[in-house]
């Protein structure tokens, strides 16, 4: 199947063989960066074969029946699972949050529906405290979005109070809850990690680089030894270069070949060479004659990109099939 070169190729074939309404169907159980995703795959695909359709399906019916012969519906077998997958530490909040998906939702998660700048203006008014306990229970990216559009100095104040977390009561959340269900329409969501350094440093590793320096820049002067916490939390682009070479392979396949090239724009040598190494011989020589003849590239779109692919990067280590790491940590994920 030529025209399939990636996962997220296959999904959104599959999606498009489900017709209009099992699309929507199945969309409504996806996170809105996962719709934004598989959209806009979708919209890329081109001359895709009926032998693609036929070979995508046949993978996920063979998928799914092996689904099937798993008792699913056990708590004590999805804790043994992600236990042995995962370890002890790393699986007990993966746990929590799924074991509680099934109690009732809460309307949180409809503001990962709606465009950023809505979300500001819904928020904008209230007390820092109050933001601060809504964003670190929306997606990183759109909660990074969402910070982006605040006045700098609210801005500042959210992320201090955001990396300084330390949970919320169950009866204060509940009641955070139903006012948003009442604002939106109350749609379920299903409950996040609270806050903390790693939170905040995952919503800045979202934000464009300006903005992502300013916030550090002033958590600095509030609080030194915090701001450095968040970030030696922070994976960026550059520490791709202290990634085993197996989780770049397992990248390499994740990203196009186009994203790859504006990235490493302005990456050092040692990064690219990271990356050629783990390609090809002749997909590399391909890689290094696209980075030659690629003309001048806005910084902003080469941050854009590398961000794009640290996303999937650490989509990759949520999910244990790589390990981020960096200079002084052991372990990132």
């Amino acid at each position: 199947m030529a025209t399939v070169d990636s996962n997220l190729d296959r999904c959104a074939i599959l999606m498009m063989s489900l017709g209009e309404d099992g699309a929507a169907e199945v969309f409504k159980y996806m996170t809105a960066r996962e719709v934004q995703m598989i959209g806009s795959a979708m919209a890329n695909l081109k001359q895709v074969t009926r032998a693609d359709v036929d070979g995508v399906l046949e993978e996920f019916r063979q998928e799914a029946d092996q689904f099937m012969a798993v008792t699913l519906g056990s708590d004590e077998y999805i804790r043994s699972v992600l236990t042995k997958a995962l370890g002890t530490d790393r699986a007990a909040g993966l746990i929590e949050d799924i074991l509680e998906a099934g109690e009732s939702g809460n309307g949180i998660d409809a503001l990962n529906w709606l465009e950023p700048n809505s979300v500001a203006e819904l928020i904008n008014d209230e007390h820092p405290q109050i933001i601060a306990t809504i964003l670190v229970h929306l997606e990183r990216m759109q909660a990074s979005s969402v910070l982006a559009l605040l006045n700098e100095r609210l801005r500042n104040d959210v992320m201090l109070r955001i990396a300084t977390f330390g949970g919320v009561q169950p009866a204060a959340l509940h009641e955070l809850t139903d006012v948003l269900n009442g604002m939106l329409s109350g749609q379920g969501a299903k409950r996040s990690k609270m806050g903390g350094v790693r939170t905040a440093a995952e919503i800045l590793n979202f934000m464009n680089t300006s903005e992502e320096e300013a916030v550090v820049a002033s958590l600095r002067e509030l609080d030194s030894d915090l701001a450095q916490r968040i970030v030696d939390e922070m994976f960026v682009f550059e520490n791709l270069v202290d990634v085993e070479d197996s989780a770049i392979q397992l990248i390499l396949k994740e990203i196009e070949t186009t994203s790859l090239t504006i990235a490493l724009k302005a990456a050092p040598e040692e990064l690219r060479d990271k990356f050629y190494r783990n390609m090809s011989n002749r997909a590399a020589e391909m890689l290094r004659d696209d980075l030659e003849a690629q003309g001048p590239v806005r910084m902003s779109k080469v941050e854009e990109e590398q961000k794009n692919i640290v996303m999937i990067a650490r989509k990759l280590a949520e999910t244990g099939q790589i390990t981020l790491g960096g200079p002084g940590n052991d372990e990132y994920v």
